[in-house]
């Protein structure tokens, strides 16, 4: 798949489709062969794998967001990971798995640039379902946040759902 930033640029130098599918057959731009198949009780980890891997081919860019505390070597506890600056706000808010950006073309009056989208998917292990749990509360809550400013963030539980 050529990634749509570069298939913006081809257009805009009237470069031929044919063209692009060959560059990127020379590149291997994206991720080639079949993915694995989600199957059930996938455990988190490798349902976060096969979203990085969905998100590659669709020519995203997403990373892993640890997050949590732990203490240096002159014992000052040291926080990392996004919306982790102190324990009440990871309480309330607790950002995605995977967090990164997607190219999307923007139209109207600013036709033909690409902007990056912010992107953050919450990772579940198949057949996850909503408890409603403080700490789903929390990650729903960073969802929003996401979402209402113009990102793109949900729960992924297997392919498909990036």
């Amino acid at each position: 798949m050529i990634p749509q930033h570069l298939a913006a640029w081809a257009h805009r130098h009237g470069v031929r489709p044919a063209a692009m599918a060959e560059l990127s057959a020379l590149c291997a731009f994206g991720v080639t062969g079949e993915p694995p198949a989600v199957v059930a009780n996938d455990s988190e980890a490798r349902v976060q794998s096969l979203v990085r891997l969905e998100a590659a081919r669709a020519g995203w860019f997403l990373w892993r967001n640890n997050v949590g505390a732990l203490k240096d070597e002159g014992g000052r506890l040291v926080r990392y990971g996004l919306a982790n600056d102190s324990a009440q706000l990871n309480a309330r808010l607790k950002s995605g798995d995977l967090v990164g950006f997607r190219p999307l073309m923007i139209t109207a009056d600013m036709v033909g640039r690409v902007v990056a989208q912010f992107v953050s998917r919450e990772c579940k292990p198949s057949g996850w379902r909503w408890s409603g749990s403080e700490r789903e509360t929390a990650q729903m809550t960073w969802v929003h946040l996401v979402v209402t400013n113009g990102g793109d963030a949900c729960f992924a539980s297997g392919e498909g759902t990036i």
